[in-house]
């Protein structure tokens, strides 16, 4: 259901909280992108005759769970994009990885770099010609019998930058089997959520801090959150 999903909904924004395996804009797989299915469950619910408008303003990736930020102005659209582009929307991470030794916390610098083939990042350790600087912190905030719960905040926002810095460290993300992990999960998707979103709203210039519930069909999930 569309409307368990909705977190945030003003008359500029709508923000929800993504379910792993779903598409946040279409691919070449041809399934619905989220897009279309939040259009048309719009469309239905306020009775709307014409076209529904609605813009998407950054991506996660289809194994991610998390929030997605959508405008439902193009005014809204511009704005967002200029601030996405400026770094001016915080966005906070969990990531579950597998317990090893590792600092409580860390600032990982890495250079990446785009594999068009296999829809990869390649990581460098110093500056390459065709990799982007990408960098993030994270604090280890809980730990589990087998796993670590990691809080990530992102100074940038690069092609699977978590997974792909993550697992240079030595600690891919669970079920990320792209990226090293030794299993997938049972529901194809890994254990990277898109937690927490802080931005000053576009229009009315308001704070606004939002947080997404961890997927409830995943017990270690559950765990993190308790």
């Amino acid at each position: 259901m569309m409307e368990e999903q909705i977190v945030f909904e003003d008359n500029h924004l709508l923000v929800i909280n993504k379910k792993v395996g779903q598409l946040v804009q279409g691919d070449k797989t041809g399934d619905e992108p989220l897009l279309d299915s939040i259009k048309d469950f719009i469309k239905k619910r306020d009775n709307k005759p014409g076209n529904v408008f609605l813009g998407l303003v950054h991506r996660i990736d289809r194994p991610t769970s998390g929030l997605v930020i959508y405008a439902k102005t193009s005014k809204a659209l511009s704005r967002l994009t200029q601030m996405v582009k400026n770094r001016e929307i915080k966005k906070t991470y969990w990531a579950v990885v597998a317990k090893e030794m590792i600092p409580q916390s860390q600032r990982l610098v890495h250079y990446l770099q785009k594999n068009e083939k296999n829809n990869k990042a390649i990581v460098f350790t110093k500056v390459t010609e065709g990799a982007k600087e990408a960098i993030l912190t994270y604090n280890v905030i809980k730990g589990l019998d087998n796993y670590l719960l990691l809080e990530i905040d992102l100074e940038t926002g690069r092609h699977h930058q978590i997974r792909a810095q993550l697992s240079k460290t030595g600690v891919p993300i669970k079920g990320d089997l792209k990226y090293g992990a030794p299993r997938s999960n049972p529901d194809g998707g890994i254990n990277l959520h898109a937690r927490k979103l802080q931005f000053i709203h576009p229009v009315t210039k308001e704070e606004v801090t939002i947080v997404a519930p961890v997927p409830q069909n995943d017990a270690i999930w559950r765990a993190c959150e308790e």
